[in-house]
């Protein structure tokens, strides 16, 4: 059963994907080669709680900790660990938050130092997924136009969309209906109408779509261990068009300020 918010939910929502965003942006500051995801981790923790929020991920289905951060082949799903990380690495930092009952739960992929060319594409390439998905989010259409416009895009890359993971409904509960598959038809599945609020997270592969999960339970890895990049927003529908709730911004100008 979907759950359609009203305007005033929205903005509630709009409030933590918001401090989400924020502690994106301060953690776009902090990412360099000799830091540990833990260290990263426990900024978060801060920043969340310093908003007036709680972590989204800490505890939920019993995750150890605040954020889910993803290193090169790692798709989703990573425990932050104390090993550094080194010149030429991505990492993909999910992170979520829960204030005033709702939840925001966004994600980016960032690149540690120096990546390769073809790395640095398939960010490029995954992150025009995500827009590209956005801009089906319209009165009218389907879930299946968001997919298909995501996996148009990544697959005529030559990229592999996962299959086995997808976006998903967004509000009281971290995770509700609908799913929102990176691949699929137009025309097929939930129709898109105000009051609907998702989460579209593609998950794109350098190299094959096959993943397989590591013996801690979490961890998602690709089939070939080629990188994988993952970017997400959260995303209302209001009078008819899109809203994304969630920001790129402070990232972008966190980044700027450190000259990448």
């Amino acid at each position: 059963m979907i759950h359609y918010k009203s305007k005033e939910e929205i903005e509630l929502m709009r409030e933590s994907a918001q401090i989400v965003s924020k502690t994106l942006g301060v953690l776009a500051a902090e990412v360099k080669p000799g830091v540990t995801p833990l260290q990263l981790d426990a900024i978060a923790e801060t920043c969340i709680r310093d908003h007036g929020a709680v972590p989204g991920f800490l505890g939920l289905y019993d995750f150890p900790n605040t954020l889910c951060m993803s290193l090169n082949e790692q798709v989703v799903h990573g425990i932050p660990g104390d090993k550094p990380l080194q010149e030429g690495d991505v990492i993909s930092i999910d992170c979520g938050a829960l204030k005033n009952g709702f939840y925001g739960d966004h994600a980016y992929t960032f690149e540690v130092g120096e990546v390769a060319p073809e790395v640095k594409q398939l960010l490029k390439v995954t992150k025009e997924c995500l827009d590209l998905g956005i801009a089906q989010v319209k009165k009218g259409n389907r879930i299946g136009d968001v997919s298909f416009a995501i996996q148009q895009h990544a697959e005529k890359h030559g990229y592999g969309v996962v299959r086995e993971l997808v976006g998903h409904g967004l509000g009281k509960k971290m995770h509700e209906s609908p799913e929102v598959p990176n691949f699929g038809k137009r025309g097929r599945g939930p129709l898109i109408k105000d009051g609907l609020v998702i989460a579209i997270e593609p998950m794109i592969n350098l190299g094959t779509k096959d993943v397989r999960q590591l013996s801690d339970g979490w961890t998602i890895i690709t089939g070939d261990k080629k990188p994988s990049a993952h970017f997400e927003h959260d995303v209302a529908v209001v009078d008819g068009k899109a809203d994304v709730l969630s920001t790129f911004d402070y990232i972008e100008e966190a980044l700027k300020k450190v000259g990448v």
